[in-house]
């Protein structure tokens, strides 16, 4: 039976890596709605449902370090233009263990389909489920290969405060004993700094393409 990306996933939540040997997997899509490329170290799973051959020929015609190539934006336009699909960054990727007990700060769970943070996140995630705080909004869905998704969003004025890494460590406790992920943009070092805080550990990158 072929590898799936779930299963690559699933056993990266457990520590358990693709072999660091400079290779490239490619795998089929989860579904329709995400393809994309996660980079572990010194190993790339390209998830598409595009020819594998195509893949590892563009790969090979780059000239660069090969294991650079699959986030090479090079590749990832070839890619982009290839499936007619969009990236918006290259994410650190990270996960948490589940965590007992409960949040440690007043969370209001929104309903409204139609609430702005509530819309957003169906756009890139199933089974959404979005908490308020008191100058924070906690996200939780259902993204590539079904994983548990965490997104949180700080208002400027109770930033400073340790309210990021008090949201993030809450969807720790919310998620149902399963490993939490989240995908934060590399340049974002205040948020890595509380996913970090909260006990979420860094394994690896992912470049997500949706369609427009």
């Amino acid at each position: 039976m072929a590898e799936e990306l779930r299963d690559i996933l699933e056993a990266a939540a457990r520590g358990v890596f693709p072999p660091a040997d400079g290779g490239v997997t490619v795998v089929a899509q989860p579904g329709p709605r995400d393809a994309g490329v996660v980079a572990f170290t010194a190993h790339s799973v390209v998830f598409t449902d595009e020819d594998e051959g195509w893949v590892r020929e563009t790969l090979g015609a780059l000239g660069c370090d090969a294991l650079a190539a699959t986030m090479n934006a090079r590749f990832l336009v070839a890619l982009m233009e290839r499936t007619g699909r969009t990236t918006d960054t290259i994410d650190v990727l990270l996960t948490g263990a589940p965590l007992a007990g409960r949040p440690s700060l007043a969370l209001t769970e929104v309903a409204d389909p139609g609430h702005p943070r509530v819309a957003a996140a169906l756009r890139r995630r199933d089974d959404v489920r979005v908490w308020t705080a008191d100058g924070g909004v906690l996200v939780l869905g259902r993204g590539v290969a079904g994983r548990l998704e965490a997104a949180v969003e700080v208002s400027e004025g109770a930033r400073h405060r340790g309210l990021g890494r008090r949201l993030v460590t809450a969807a720790r406790q919310l998620a149902g004993g399963e490993t939490v992920w989240a995908q934060v943009s590399a340049g974002n070092a205040r948020s890595l700094r509380a996913f970090q805080a909260a006990g979420y550990r860094p394994v690896g990158s992912e470049a997500l393409l949706v369609r427009p």
